[in-house]
């Protein structure tokens, strides 16, 4: 009976893992279609690059001090897993009792890939793509895999109580931060004769992706094919659809007139809001959740607009300020019932200072870091490149054949 217990929640990972990681190519192509079609490839490249240059990063150090033994709750013994060390086929019983310790390195990488690619939106068209590997390597070090121990390792936030069940904090806050420094320290583009998006199709086909995936990113959390991932799985469909149709009235009642592009934008301030409660909370609240993520991640979007930050796809709006908002929620939402949080004053508390500290900590350190490099090196693209377009100018490649 336990061996076949086992054997589900193995498939059950599998399928999980697949899922996280089909958003990777899917945000590629969702940030492929917003984007002018002269700039699309480029950012493609820059995320898709991301599974090789983390993948990398990962095997050799980067799982260790994520998941290694823990460090005065700061970070953990690098060289405890470093090159598939200590990682076998056999259970942890820290992290999982049926799922082998192997595929929750797989399981954490994909959360790993996508988290810096996700901030690119923000910057699109201003970073060459030797730049953009630079900083994300020396980002992974300082940012997330630090950040990832505090929660998720055994860390100081974790031992005070502080959760986040599938990445509100730890992925789409430290982005949506991280992108907002590099705004500032970027500035805004030089061209900005032509706008996108320029393919909807595109932008559709990767939405579907994120949607699809997401799933995955939020139920396997559970590490195991039980009632809990079943809840996680339905709050992050009650979310989408909530924040979908929110968004889209809001938008409707501004603009009278529907958009394509602006339902989508909701579901993922939904998905992206829900993703930190999605273990924690019942789907009346998750609904609660999605559809006031929409009412808040808009008004964040407008408030960068007014501010002048040239956040070309507004990932600060929806992907930070929603992973904050998620956060907040747990200690609003969380039901002990569902998976034994209990939202309290005590836990709003620590839910507020936790995505706060870590707010500000990607904020600064991700300034400092692009900042430095930029100074040290030609990072930055020219007014000329973005005008010929940076697929031609760095690449020489184009969208399609025919260009």
């Amino acid at each position: 009976m336990f061996h076949g217990i086992v054997r589900g929640n193995e498939a059950f990972m599998v399928i999980s893992t697949l899922l996280v990681f089909i958003m990777t190519p899917g945000l590629a192509f969702f940030y492929g279609g917003l984007v002018e079609k002269k700039n699309s490839l480029t950012i493609m490249i820059q995320i898709f690059l991301a599974i090789g240059v983390v993948g990398l990063l990962w095997i050799f150090g980067g799982f260790s001090l994520v998941f290694g033994k823990d460090i005065h709750g700061i970070i953990g013994n690098p060289l405890q897993y470093f090159g598939f060390h200590n990682i076998t086929f056999s259970i942890n019983g820290q992290y999982s009792s049926t799922v082998p310790f192997l595929l929750f390195f797989m399981y954490q990488l994909m959360f790993a890939i996508i988290t810096l690619p996700l901030m690119t939106g923000a910057i699109a068209n201003r970073i060459r793509i030797g730049g953009w590997i630079l900083f994300l390597v020396v980002w992974m070090i300082l940012v997330y895999f630090p950040v990832a121990h505090w929660v998720w390792g055994g860390g100081f936030l974790a031992k005070m109580g502080f959760v986040d069940f599938a990445g509100g904090t730890v992925i789409h806050a430290t982005a949506g931060f991280a992108g907002l420094a590099a705004v500032w320290v970027l500035g805004k583009r030089k061209d900005m004769t032509s706008k996108g998006p320029f393919n909807l199709g595109l932008v559709a086909i990767g939405s579907a992706l994120l949607l699809f995936g997401w799933f995955g990113f939020n139920a396997g959390g559970t590490l195991e094919a039980n009632g809990l991932a079943s809840i996680a799985f339905t709050n992050t469909g009650v979310a989408a659809i909530s924040g979908m149709i929110v968004w889209t009235i809001i938008v409707y009642i501004e603009k009278r007139k529907f958009s394509f592009l602006e339902m989508l934008i909701g579901a993922v301030a939904g998905l992206a809001t829900i993703t930190p409660a999605s273990g924690y909370v019942t789907p009346i609240s998750a609904l609660i959740i999605g559809a006031v993520a929409a009412i808040f991640c808009f008004g964040c979007v407008k408030f960068a607009k007014k501010m002048k930050w040239d956040d070309a796809l507004d990932v600060w709006g929806t992907h930070g300020m929603g992973g904050v908002l998620g956060t907040i929620c747990i200690g609003l939402f969380a039901n002990s019932l569902v998976n034994h949080v209990q939202a309290s004053g005590h836990q709003l508390l620590i839910q507020i200072f936790g995505v706060v500290l870590v707010a500000v900590y990607s904020l600064v350190v991700s300034f400092i870091i692009m900042k430095v490099i930029d100074k040290l090196f030609k990072i930055r693209t020219t007014e000329e490149e973005q005008k010929i377009g940076l697929d031609k100018a760095l690449l020489d490649e184009s969208y399609s054949i025919d260009d």
